[in-house]
């Protein structure tokens, strides 16, 4: 006799936000419209973003399998580690997670954690902090790249730049916050910190790797190599981009144009209800205060970086063609996009494999303040050099 399962009421929830979003779209847009805009939009953003995001990464990844190849990345994290302890509150070999993560994505600092060689240098209420460290800077080469790529020649380094700082502020917001909370759950006194920095560490990771064979063979290998990380980090960002992203927009743009020239649902990509701009517009002087958005509808560049930073930035090249998002946004969301770096989707399980999942809870927060630091940061950095430098913004 086959055993009866109960029926869960996140299952009558769940089919009720379904009906109510589908219901909702269908009745704006029409059922066979909203059908077509769905697949035209995620078959656009695979060829038009997925493609462009998967060379960037292909060709990032390479570049930074030369870096580590030749030594650049260990001649780096000698010259951060010093700053870790007084600026993180960690010891000098976090630095190296700092690197790991930037140029691949999150996940990148749980090999180091397993690392016997690399954890022995934390205290137990430091490791996870480690979770808040890595995530900030997530996919950070691939994201500066991609949005430096959205600007005619030079234009938006200087932003991504800044939005770099920001995410670094963001990084140190979040740890230190965490930190807090693992030391009260520990009981770790400013006499037992104290102590602890009083002992000399003597880390590995800033030696120069010494490697074998001709020039021409290490390059070879070490480019290629790195680009086929790059190939599987744009295979994984695949369905974030196709499923979020398509989700976001729909909810987000308007309707299209017909053939005559009038307001109308074609069925066409890039078409939606504009429910977010309608939200978002209920928290403008709010969001304009803290970000400087220009449009209401920004606010979903940091809603999707909550769950993949990919997705989110899937959204950029539609809303810089509008005209809704410029320099100062792009530092915004580079700032956001590499601190949160999707976090809600990666802190709970990267918390579990460092075995420390009653942390969970703690770390969202510390990550979401660190997150919004971020932004604010790089949004005033950009009004102050504005300001300095008399440059429109």
């Amino acid at each position: 006799m086959k055993e009866k399962r109960a029926v869960s009421p996140e299952t009558f929830v769940f089919v009720l936000v379904v009906v109510a979003l589908f219901g909702y779209m269908g009745y704006v847009m029409g059922i066979g419209p909203m059908f077509s805009t769905m697949m035209n939009t995620a078959h656009s953003l695979l060829l038009e973003v997925v493609f462009y995001i998967m060379a960037i990464s292909v060709i990032a990844g390479a570049f930074s399998a030369l870096l580590s190849e030749f030594g650049v990345i260990a001649l780096v994290d000698g010259l951060i580690q010093p700053i870790m302890r007084p600026v993180y509150g960690l010891p000098g070999a976090a630095s190296l997670g700092i690197l790991t993560t930037f140029i691949s994505d999150n996940p990148a600092i749980l090999s180091l954690a397993k690392d016997k060689d690399f954890i022995k240098y934390f205290k137990e209420y430091q490791v996870p902090a480690l979770c808040n460290l890595g995530t900030a800077f997530g996919m950070g080469l691939v994201l500066a790249t991609f949005m430096i790529g959205q600007g005619s020649g030079t234009e938006f380094i200087l932003p991504t730049a800044i939005g770099i700082v920001g995410a670094t502020i963001g990084s140190i917001v979040s740890v230190r916050l965490m930190l807090h909370q693992t030391k009260k759950i520990y009981g770790i006194t400013k006499e037992d910190i104290k102590l602890q920095n009083q002992q000399v560490e003597r880390s590995s990771h800033g030696e120069i790797r010494v490697t074998y064979g001709s020039v021409f063979s290490r390059v070879m290998n070490a480019s290629l190599n790195g680009g086929k990380n790059g190939v599987q980090l744009g295979l994984d960002i695949i369905p974030g981009v196709l499923v979020i992203c398509t989700m976001v927009m729909m909810l987000t743009y308007g309707p299209g144009v017909d053939a005559a020239g009038a307001a109308a649902y074609t069925g066409a990509a890039y078409e939606g209800v504009g429910l977010l701009p309608k939200l978002g517009s209920y928290i403008t002087p709010v969001m304009d205060i803290l970000f400087g958005f220009k449009d209401p509808g920004n606010i979903a560049f940091p809603l999707t970086a909550l769950g993949a930073t990919g997705a989110a930035m899937g959204l950029v090249p539609g809303m810089l063609k509008a005209g809704t998002a410029a320099a100062n946004e792009i530092a915004v969301f580079t700032a956001i996009g590499m601190c949160w770096s999707g976090y809600l989707s990666t802190h709970i399980s990267m918390m579990d494999a460092l075995d420390k999942r009653k942390f969970v809870a703690p770390a969202l927060l510390s990550h979401t303040i660190g997150g919004l630091a971020a932004g604010v940061a790089a949004h005033y950095i950009m009004v102050l050099i504005s300001i300095i430098f008399n440059i429109a913004i």
